[in-house]
């Protein structure tokens, strides 16, 4: 049904040359190299910095066979769980998803007595390999040879669902809700904060993605891999994710297992989730895609955005695809307000849904409806959530016709949700766990857990105001056509003034001229099956992208054509493009 086209690609890699004998496979391979760095009869000190989430049991039947004198593993040396839970209570707060952003960075989970304890006991080692690894083992010591375990974060979700815990925390078992929670808001912030440190003292970097299957670079490898990749188009890792609404529409056009019930998800431009694949001459390296952004924010973000943001990639591209599936929860998202004095965010999840595809009863629940008023939508609603009635819907909520290609806009405080049979991309900005769901269609998860309701959080945060009109006038197609000329037609789909990104869709059967506009720019070939990012002035090699993947072009980039290629050649295709508005 689907299959108009059928050359996603879900393991987009990029090819590093000029490193050669600087990348490893296996820890055969990798020892060797180890040991090779080793000061014969004197003391070498061997420190593997392990990101949370990393094997450790991996890690240290792997690096005993250095036949270490003496073994330290760093995470015995930081506080309790106790302690970290008493740091954490503040942030981690009663709720099953949200919690607060904080600024701790990964010392204040050790003592310093401790650590210089530890210290004198590898002081006190005259020679042959002493081994430190755990979190934060490069605070313990500074080793003569240093290497970091990295992880994706896609990767950490699927171990925490096959059971594995928090860090220092003996809760295997709890909901995956509440461990990823403690992820997000706790340990990967302050893993973030401490690898960018890591990264500038490292000798190589470990990846430890795949279990018994590591791989090793070299700091210079690692870090000419981002400069390269800070220059040029590239994609991250999708990965794909099923849901209680999941639809059938992914299988078949990414080339998905078509034996699972569904997919609800694609998160494709997330370089927060994502990974890259890279590789070097034969032996590919998965890192986490956040290690670019923290590593060079301005080549990728441009100046004015990583005056504003930081080193954090405020745009993000998903699928949702909801054909011959389900609605999605009716939803709001916070005001910037809000989410800025409730949980420490500096900015909001304002988004808009593109229709990549759709049959004819598709829809989007966009607004509320004329002359409702606010006591009975929310009685009604608390009704439904403690299971009373059955939410009317119908009575208080716009439910718009979704086609291929409408563009609806969802500045935050906006009820919405994406009804069945539609496939989204959605473009938002990138805080995206702060979903304050009012009514899930009286679902449970697919964990056979009800899903949770925030409509305490929703009803703070809903403007009364955005009712049919205003959202005819504001949210729906509001599209402009900028020019129309010669095969190229450029137009303005939005996004809303109150919102920070904006989108330009292209349709085009010749070579069209971008610029990045100082900004990073992510696209997605949204018609067409395939087209050819280059050059102008052959500052990059040429890149090719596929119906329905999402591209970044990095904001330093200046200047890019695209051009239809293959068999689109000669036939009109069409590109939405995101960037920051100046």
């Amino acid at each position: 049904m689907f299959n108009k086209y059928n050359n996603y690609d879900k393991y987009p890699t990029k090819h590093i040359k000029g490193y050669k004998d600087q990348s490893f496979k296996g820890y055969e391979n990798i020892l060797e190299e180890v040991k090779l760095k080793c000061r014969n009869n004197k003391k070498s000190v061997v420190v593997i910095d392990c990101y949370m989430g990393v094997d450790l049991e991996e890690i240290h039947n792997a690096f005993s066979k250095l036949n270490p004198i003496l073994t330290i593993k760093s995470d015995d040396v930081a506080i309790s769980s106790e302690e970290i839970d008493n740091i954490a209570k503040d942030f981690l707060t009663d709720d099953r998803v949200f919690g607060i952003m904080n600024t701790k960075v990964l010392s204040d989970f050790f003592k310093e007595e401790d650590i210089e304890k530890v210290k004198l006991e590898i002081e006190n080692i005259n020679s042959g390999i002493v081994l430190v690894y755990g979190v934060g083992a490069s605070l313990i010591y500074d080793g003569d040879i240093t290497l970091f375990a990295d992880l994706a974060r896609w990767e950490i979700q699927t171990r925490y669902r096959m059971g594995m815990g928090n860090w220092k925390a003996n809760n295997g078992s709890e909901d995956i809700l509440r461990k990823y929670k403690r992820g997000f808001f706790l340990e990967w912030r302050a893993m973030d904060r401490h690898k960018k440190s890591v990264f500038e003292k490292m000798d190589y970097l470990l990846d430890t993605n795949k279990k018994d299957n590591p791989k090793m670079i070299t700091k210079d490898a690692f870090k000419g891999a981002l400069e390269k990749i800070s220059k040029e188009p590239f994609r991250v890792v999708p990965y794909f994710d099923p849901g209680v609404w999941g639809g059938q529409w992914m299988k078949s056009v990414c080339g998905l297992d078509k034996e699972k019930e569904n997919f609800a998800w694609s998160f494709d431009g997330v370089p927060e989730e994502n990974s890259l694949y890279l590789d070097f001459e034969g032996i590919n390296v998965e890192i986490p895609a956040i290690d670019l952004v923290l590593t060079k924010p301005r080549n990728l973000l441009g100046d004015k955005v990583h005056a504003r943001f930081g080193a954090e990639f405020p745009i993000r591209f998903d699928f949702l695809d909801t054909i011959g599936g389900q609605n999605l929860s009716l939803q709001v998202h916070p005001l910037t307000e809000y989410i800025q004095e409730k949980f420490g965010m500096h900015y909001t999840q304002d988004e808009s849904y593109y229709i990549l595809d759709g049959l004819d009863d598709g829809v989007v629940y966009l607004g509320l409806k004329e002359g409702i008023e606010k006591e009975d939508m929310i009685c009604d609603l608390r009704k439904a959530e403690s299971g009373e009635i059955t939410f009317p819907d119908e009575k208080y909520i716009n439910k718009f016709k979704a086609k291929k290609h409408d563009h609806f806009l969802i500045p935050a405080g906006t009820v919405h949700c994406s009804g069945k049979n539609t496939m989204i991309l959605e473009i938002s900005s990138t805080p995206y766990i702060f979903t304050f769901k009012l009514w899930d269609w009286d679902r449970v998860g697919l964990d056979g857990l009800p899903r949770p309701i925030h409509l305490n959080h929703g009803e703070k945060n809903i403007q009364w105001d955005r009712t049919t009109k205003w959202v005819e006038e504001n949210l729906v197609n509001d599209i402009t056509v900028l020019q129309d000329i010669d095969g190229v037609k450029e137009e303005k789909t939005g996004l809303h003034e109150r919102e920070f990104i904006e989108t330009r869709r292209h349709w085009f059967s010749k070579e069209v001229k971008h610029k990045t506009h100082g900004s990073v720019n992510m696209l997605n070939l949204v018609e067409g099956e395939e087209a050819i990012v280059k050059s102008p002035t052959n500052e990059f090699e040429e890149f090719v992208v596929h119906y329905a993947e999402t591209f970044i072009i990095p904001a330093c980039v200046d200047e890019y054509t695209i051009t239809p290629y293959g068999k689109s050649q000669g036939k009109k295709v069409a590109t939405l493009k995101a960037y920051v508005r100046g």
